[in-house]
């Protein structure tokens, strides 16, 4: 049986996530998906229940400076259900970045949950670049802690935000 379509803009989209921080594999996703669609939303998730290196404000301005070239994205923060925020703006299209067939498994069941919640939100995968498919943000945390240098993996623009964190530990 067909799902019955609404009214949602296709032409927006959003792109969630933690970002605790944004790394060169979520710019790769971005940068894309902005050559793709004329509105971008980039939706930092407030999630109570996870402890954060940055604060949700934190998070939105490193986004800003490392999208600050991108003319048609917006950083915006959001909690409770994604497909509720999605209603709010009236965004039609998800974006979930995969870097390898595990990120697949978990983006697939959120698709799927989310279309569930909604009927009318389109979930739509991008596989990062193969130069970004290693990088995430645990990782870069990690290496952070230890001291090391995390230049490779990280927007430039932010880089000092980071290390001054990491060296106030």
């Amino acid at each position: 049986m067909l799902r019955e379509v609404t009214t949602l803009d296709n032409r927006i989209c959003v792109y969630p996530g933690s970002f605790d921080p944004v790394t060169l594999g979520h710019l790769d996703i971005i940068q894309r998906v902005s050559g793709m669609f004329p509105d971008l939303r980039v939706a930092v998730l407030d999630n109570p229940d996870k402890v954060k290196l940055f604060s949700v404000s934190e998070r939105m301005t490193m986004l800003s400076k490392a999208c600050a070239h991108l003319p048609n994205i917006q950083i915006d923060s959001f909690s409770g259900l994604l497909v509720d925020y999605m209603r709010k703006i009236n965004a039609g299209i998800v974006i979930r970045g995969l870097r390898s067939a595990s990120d697949f498994e978990t983006e697939f069941q959120m698709a799927q949950m989310n279309s569930q919640l909604s009927g009318t939100v389109e979930s739509l995968f991008l596989m990062t670049s193969p130069d970004h498919a290693y990088i995430s943000s645990g990782i870069v945390k990690q290496i952070a802690s230890f001291g090391g240098d995390i230049s490779a993996f990280v927007p430039q623009c932010i880089l000092p935000e980071i290390t001054k964190r990491f060296q106030s530990k």
